[in-house]
């Protein structure tokens, strides 16, 4: 079938779609996520693109990188508007089986089953039309560093990393620790460095930046009073996986940043203060610093600075573009700026509360095993999804 026939096809399914969803007329409208018509339009077009594509694949046509990318979630668009335009007209002829006496308690049964069907469509379809991240498709760095409350604070530092990485290994993800100061003088982190080598992890992961809030006695306390101390998280998206030291730093232009080399210091054994292995790289233009020392390779110090720069800077750049559209919305939107404590971890509650979507949990330890971290990142994704197309219907 050629490509303009199939796209006739798609306005006049769409036109019917349209059309269709209006007349559904059902018991409780409330219970019913039915999709917006301007999304429905965008849904149409995607599939019209979808179509051209497979016309030149037809044609012998080899897609480049960028549009086989596209091509993939042209597709799974694609299938998710089919299957919820199936659901749609089964609640249509249902709703038309309710006019007739003798069929009417069967058709009302059927409707209810499909409710919770056709919504999950909905939500899925919505979730796929709606912008991705632009770094939706990277893995992603981890930093964290204790805030207020001192040893207890870095202990807890040292229980989200765990937390990470235990998360990491529960979904079968690529997790190594790139950096890692230990507190000498007692228990915990003084900083950590994780990196998940997962394409989307960073999309998943980005919802836990920001400052999160332990409640909880210390094991140092002995009148048994509750203490509270922070713990700051960074999620940045890994721009690349070249170890190559020297093509990372042809990305930069001259004079743009500037190196300096020292000898190591602190915990680590006789190349400590021997060599000179630390590594301090600084962007100039953003007076963004790294330093790095945890390898006895100079070679590879600079080589784990350059991933994290890049990282640091990327993370920038696209706050500065969220901060350009927020003003251009003339709105102010709720973000995961790191002042704000996103999350509180109390202990002698058993219980976690996500400040951000509201939800609250009796269960710390399968959260901080990792076990259940999901349903509190699946909840930011809802909220997230919300807040999105709300933006989205009142662009329009």
């Amino acid at each position: 079938m050629s490509f303009q026939v199939l796209k006739k096809l798609t306005f006049i399914r769409s036109s019917f779609l349209l059309r269709f969803q209006s007349t559904i007329n059902v018991i409780d409208k409330g219970t019913l996520k039915q999709l917006p018509p301007s999304l429905l339009e965008k849904a149409k077009d995607y599939t019209i693109k979808l179509y051209a594509l497979d016309d030149l694949i037809s044609n012998g046509t080899i897609l480049e990188h960028e549009q086989q990318k596209l091509y993939t979630r042209l597709k799974s668009i694609n299938t998710s508007l089919l299957q919820y335009e199936k659901c749609i007209y089964e609640f249509g002829e249902l709703n038309l089986l309710m006019k007739d006496p003798s069929l009417k308690q069967e058709a009302e049964v059927e409707l209810n089953n499909l409710v919770p069907k056709l919504n999950k469509n909905s939500e899925d379809l919505l979730r796929k039309l709606l912008p991705r991240h632009p770094f939706a498709d990277k893995s992603c760095l981890i930093e964290l560093r204790p805030g207020v409350g001192g040893i207890e604070a870095m202990i807890f530092t040292q229980d989200l990393s765990n937390m990470y990485i235990n998360y990491a290994h529960k979904h079968g993800w690529p997790c190594s620790i790139v950096s890692q100061q230990e507190n000498v003088s007692g228990s915990g982190l003084i900083s950590s460095i994780l990196s998940i080598d997962e394409p989307g992890s960073f999309d998943k992961l980005k919802y836990e930046a920001g400052v999160h809030r332990v409640q909880r006695i210390p094991a140092t306390e002995t009148k048994g009073r509750t203490h509270t101390s922070t713990a700051g998280v960074v999620v940045l998206p890994q721009m690349d996986n070249d170890v190559d030291v020297e093509a990372q730093e042809r990305k930069f232009k001259p004079g743009e940043i500037r190196i300096d080399i020292k000898r190591a210091s602190g915990k680590g054994g006789q190349h400590v203060n021997t060599t000179d292995s630390a590594v301090r790289i600084t962007h100039i233009p953003t007076n963004i610093v790294v330093h790095m020392q945890d390898e006895r390779s100079q070679h590879k110090n600079k080589a784990k600075a350059f991933t994290i720069l890049r990282a640091r800077i990327a993370e920038l750049e696209n706050k500065q573009r969220e901060d350009k559209e927020r003003e251009r919305r003339k709105e102010q939107v709720t973000s995961t700026d790191r002042s704000d404590k996103i999350r509180t971890y109390n202990y002698p509650q058993n219980r976690i509360t996500d400040h951000r979507c509201g939800l609250t949990m009796h269960d710390i330890a399968s959260v901080m095993s990792g076990e259940r971290l999901d349903v509190i990142i699946d909840a930011m994704e809802s909220r997230e999804i919300e807040l999105q197309s709300k933006r989205l219907l009142e662009s329009k």
